[in-house]
């Protein structure tokens, strides 16, 4: 028999005991836990660690194992795409995993993935689930709001402080054909005599 290596102590960890392996017997679980580090895209935006994650699931009992749905709820953070200010909001997610009974998924007439979830000794770790749940949840590229006009890319000035914000430009494309016309003026200037009478 191999030992479990889940902690029931552990904050993702739920024991699944009530259950009793009765197909149709049903068990609810409401609790709070820090989440944990790095949950979140890539710095843009993410829960902070250890702020608080709101579990609110069902466990039900089926012939292959447990099944876990319910939602996830947490509080993020992260800079607006567009001006890279501070936001933040609520990331509300839907949970659903199916756990499967060791002796099930090392029966070799069960087809089976590597990557399936399984219930070690009655017990069941939500964090993977969780983290792809939130993730997945996420604002892609959040938004101070909708209509953020964002930054000036000369300057980096915001145009929400300044909607009239601009920069007199020419195109890269007529810049050396306005340097022959400045030299050009600049040359007829300096050489342009005064009025002449005629014979």
């Amino acid at each position: 028999m191999t030992l479990s290596t889940l902690d029931p102590r552990a904050p993702f960890v739920l024991v699944t005991h009530e259950l009793g392996r009765r197909p149709g017997s049903t068990q609810r679980v409401t609790r709070t836990v820090p989440a944990p580090g790095d949950l979140g895209l890539g710095g843009v935006v993410g829960v902070p660690e250890r702020a608080d994650v709101e579990l609110n699931l069902r466990l039900d009992a089926v012939m292959e194992g447990v099944l876990v749905s319910g939602t996830v709820r947490a509080r993020f953070e992260g800079e607006c795409v567009r001006c890279l200010d501070s936001i933040g909001g609520e990331v509300v997610a839907e949970i659903q995993e199916l756990y499967v009974y060791p002796e099930r998924a090392d029966d070799p007439d069960t087809e089976t993935d590597d990557d399936e979830m399984r219930v070690e000794d009655d017990m069941v770790d939500l964090e993977q689930p969780i983290r792809d749940a939130v993730v997945l949840a996420l604002p892609q590229s959040p938004t101070c709001r909708p209509d953020c006009p964002g930054l000036c890319p000369v300057c980096g000035a915001r145009f929400a402080d300044d909607p009239d914000h601009a920069h007199e430009s020419t195109d890269p494309r007529w810049a050396a054909l306005a340097g022959l016309l400045a030299d050009e003026t600049k040359e007829s200037g300096s050489t342009r005599a005064g009025p002449t009478e005629e014979n």
